[in-house]
């Protein structure tokens, strides 16, 4: 946890000249980039498997009519199909999976006052007006939501929005285009977790709102990335 304080610090001593006293909350932004490119290649990964997934959906479609009355054989020789072929259902989750420690490593730490028995003073850096420890609640009681820390907050819902707004539509164009985004019978229940999918970049709105400013960034950043990272893995190939 120390050596993490240390490193954030040392990125934002960096970054100050650009950034004077939100330097390290552009540290925070610069880890996030760091983390994403370092899941980059699984995400090109879960592209991949979903295009081999899509490509499996005519003979999926064949074991369906085969096995149409008899469910748990059908999942069976889906599953089967997938080990054969070397496509995994869940190859997808991964990104997401790996991004958790670095979250809660943030969370952790701009939660606590003290970290490795010394001073946390990273709890005194702000993003603007906001300090990076404080939640939006704590934006409201220091001077409402068009105060200067609730202006800030204000900004990352906008951001937040406009990102969830692109992210529904593109899953929305995916699904439309490749009806095999839309299944999920491979996996129980993964059928109506694809289908929630479009609606979940909203739920980001709550999950800012209730961290602290720091992990909140970390969010923003990761969304917007993943964002314009699946925009591009998955553009139609044109010809």
């Amino acid at each position: 946890m120390s050596a993490f304080v240390h490193l954030v610090e040392r990125f934002a001593d960096l970054l100050a000249p650009l950034f004077q006293a939100s330097a390290a909350a552009a540290a925070i932004v610069l880890f996030t980039a760091l983390v994403r490119l370092l899941v980059h290649p699984l995400s090109r990964a879960a592209a991949r498997g979903q295009k081999a997934r899509a490509a499996l959906q005519p003979r999926i479609a064949e074991l369906r009519k085969k096995h149409a009355r008899d469910p748990e054989k059908l999942q069976r020789a889906v599953l089967e199909l997938h080990t054969r072929e070397k496509v995994s259902p869940l190859s997808g989750c991964l990104p997401s999976m790996l991004q958790l420690p670095a979250f809660f490593l943030l969370y952790y730490v701009f939660s606590h006052s003290t970290v490795g028995g010394e001073t946390n003073e990273l709890l005194t850096h702000r993003l603007v007006d906001a300090p990076l420890g404080d939640r939006w609640t704590d934006a409201l009681a220091a001077g409402g939501m068009f105060g200067d820390a609730g202006l800030v907050y204000l900004g990352l819902f906008a951001v937040v929005t406009a990102v969830a707004t692109f992210s529904y539509r593109l899953s929305k164009r995916m699904m439309a285009t490749n009806p095999a985004m839309a299944g999920g019978e491979e996996v129980p229940g993964m059928g109506a977790v694809t289908k929630a999918m479009p609606f979940l970049s909203f739920f980001t709105l709550v999950t800012v709102a209730v961290v602290p400013l720091a992990a909140a960034l970390y969010i923003v950043t990761s969304t917007a990335w993943s964002a314009v990272e699946r925009a591009v893995l998955y553009r139609p190939q044109s010809g």
